[in-house]
Order: structure tokens, then C-alpha cells, then sequence
């Protein structure tokens, strides 16, 4: 219900006196207005759009301005980065640590997008790593670990999951996988799933433990849509459908689960949409299925669509919020 439509129903049920309610309603006209969210909001994308910047500026202007100068510049604004967020750091705590008034946060993302746009430039340029190309991204995930938890910051916690997920495909697919473009192997596939359960896993533990506690949802969030994308691609690819399926109807009840316990719509609609997918897959793919006339398949999807628009309207009755 809207704000003025709940005062006028107060007001008339008596809960609220008249003259409290016209200082309510003075009070919803006058107080000002908040930006803090817009703000911030723009400064994320005023960072976002300075690394894009970089390496526009880098690659037009490569030859007038010389590797040195650019670097030296990249450098020198990592370090003031790193100085300010180093300079404005609060305390560590294994509890989420609230927000300051300063822009050490924005200062930090900065940094590990600038740590980016160095590492990616001296790769190119230099090839200081050569064909190690497991360390240009292991450098970075350490890095941003470390740096997330320092700060308590789930954008670079975020970076680091990243940057920590590309180090796993690299090291597992062969070269020759990423030459040719074929990343549909078993393998991959599988140590894509690993890598989800481990996220998964790693999300649990901080919320059991109660280390770092809020980064739980990002760890879970990141592992869930990994296993479930990998189990989803072995479903399609790969001949043992039978344990995929399995696998993705034991990660749905799990993300179902977990969304009614947190109370948490993205679980619960992850789990639903992930295993309708599949189980879908799972049924129409088989031989027998291609007999199957036109209006068992029109039946079928129609009765899919009210059973999710069914769902939505009750969501809030199926994870446990009050209306």
C-alpha cells in the first residue's frame, strides 16, 4: 500500500491522530531528498568507464605517447589509489564493517581496475609472462582476495571469485582447447561443476563460521550460476544425461531451500527456472519424444506457464513472507 493511502487508513481507523497526521504529512513534503545512492551509482560507472577509457586511450595514442610515460601514468594512479584507500582503512573485522563517509571504496575498485589495465598492458606489449598464462590471472585473484577482505568490499570479492574462476579454466583446458575454440570437453565441464560446489561450499562456511558472513551471498550467488550453467551444458553435450539431471535437481532443491530458509527470492527463483530447464530437457529430448503430437507439447508448455505464474503470485506465501 502507498504511503498517502496507508495515512488516510490510519487516520480513519483512529490509529493516528488528525493533528499527528498532518506533521507526518508536512514532514513526507519538506524532508529532503536523498542522492546517496545515485551517487554512488555514478561514481561506479564514472570507474567502469576510466578503465575503458585506459585502454582506448592506450591503443590510439601508443606510438606519440611511448609504453614509459603510459605506464609510469597507470602506475602512478594505482599507487595514488592504493595510498587513499590504504590512508582511510578501517579496522579489520571478521563482521561486516559499516561504510564510511570517505571514498576509500571507490578508491579500491579503481585500484584493481588499474591493476588490470597494468597487467593486461605489460602482457601485451612486454609478454612478461609469457605463455604462463595461469599466473596473469592467479596474480590477481591473491590480490583481490586479499584486498576484499581487508576492506570488506564485495566488488572486489566479486573480482577476485573472477579473476580465481578464469585461473581454474585456464589451468585445466589445454591450450590447444583455447586455440581451436572448443571448450564443449567433459573435463571442463566437470571442473566447471567443482568449481561452483567449492564456491558454493565456501559461501556456507563463511555464513556457518561466521567469517565475513555477508560475503556469503556472493559466493553462493556465483557458485549456484556456475554448477547450474555447467550441469545444463553436460545435460545438452554429453550422453550421461541420467547423472546431470541429478546433479541440477539436487542443486535446485538446495537453492530452493536456502531461498525459503534466507527468505531470499534469487535462490528460490534460480532453483525453480534452472530445474524447469532441465527437467524439460530432460523429458522432450529422449526418442520417444519426437512421436509426441503437437498438442501434448502445446499442453505441456501451457501448463508450465500457469504452474510459474501461479508461483510468482504465491512467491511471497512460498518463502515465508508475511503479505
Amino acid at each position: 500500500m502507498k504511503y498517502p493511502a496507508l495515512l488516510k487508513l490510519l487516520t480513519e481507523t483512529g490509529i493516528i491522530p488528525e493533528d499527528q497526521s498532518g506533521k507526518v504529512q508536512v514532514y513526507e513534503k519538506n524532508k529532503p531528498f536523498s542522492i546517496h545512492w545515485e551517487l554512488r551509482t555514478f561514481l561506479y560507472a564514472g570507474i567502469v568507464l576510466l578503465g575503458a577509457g585506459l585502454g582506448t586511450v592506450i591503443y590510439f595514442n601508443i606510438d606519440s605517447i611511448g609504453h614509459t610515460v603510459l605506464i609510469s601514468l597507470i602506475v602512478a594512479a594505482l599507487l595514488g589509489c592504493l595510498w587513499y584507500a590504504f590512508r582511510y582503512r578501517k579496522p579489520f573485522s571478521w563482521n561486516e564493517v559499516p561504510t564510511g563517509d570517505k571514498l576509500d571504496d571507490f578508491a579500491l575498485l579503481a585500484a584493481c581496475v588499474l591493476f588490470l589495465t597494468l597487467e593486461g598492458y605489460l602482457q601485451y606489449q612486454y609478454n612478461i609472462f609469457g605463455t604462463r598464462y595461469g599466473l596473469v590471472t592467479f596474480l590477481p585473484a591473491v590480490l583481490f582476495f586479499f584486498l576484499a577482505y581487508r576492506f570488506d568490499h564485495r566488488g572486489v570479492l566479486s573480482m577476485a571469485i573472477t579473476a580465481f574462476s578464469s585461473w581454474v579454466g585456464v589451468n585445466i583446458a589445454p591450450i590447444k582447447l583455447w586455440q581451436q575454440k572448443n571448450f564443449s570437453t567433459v573435463d571442463l565441464t566437470n571442473i566447471s561443476i567443482l568449481l561452483g560446489v567449492v564456491l558454493i561450499a565456501a559461501g556456507f562456511i563463511a555464513g556457518y563460521k561466521k567469517l565475513k558472513a555477508h560475503f556469503a551471498f556472493t559466493y553462493l550467488i556465483f557458485g549456484s550460476n556456475i554448477a547450474f550453467v555447467a550441469g545444463l551444458a553436460g545435460l545438452i553435450q554429453f550422453d550421461t544425461k541420467f547423472l546431470y539431471i541429478l546433479l541440477i535437481t539436487l542443486l535446485s532443491a538446495g537453492s530452493i531451500w536456502y531461498g525459503r530458509k534466507m527468505q531470499s527470492f534469487v535462490f528460490l527463483l534460480m532453483g525453480v527456472l534452472y530445474g524447469y530447464v532441465a527437467f524439460t530437457y530432460f523429458i522432450f529430448y529422449r526418442d520417444w519424444a519426437q512421436g509426441l503430437s503437437f498438442t501434448i507439447y502445446t499442453l505441456y508448455y501451457l501448463g508450465s506457464a500457469v504452474g510459474i505464474v501461479l508461483f510468482l503470485i504465491n512467491i511471497k506465501q512460498i518463502i515465508g513472507i508475511k503479505k
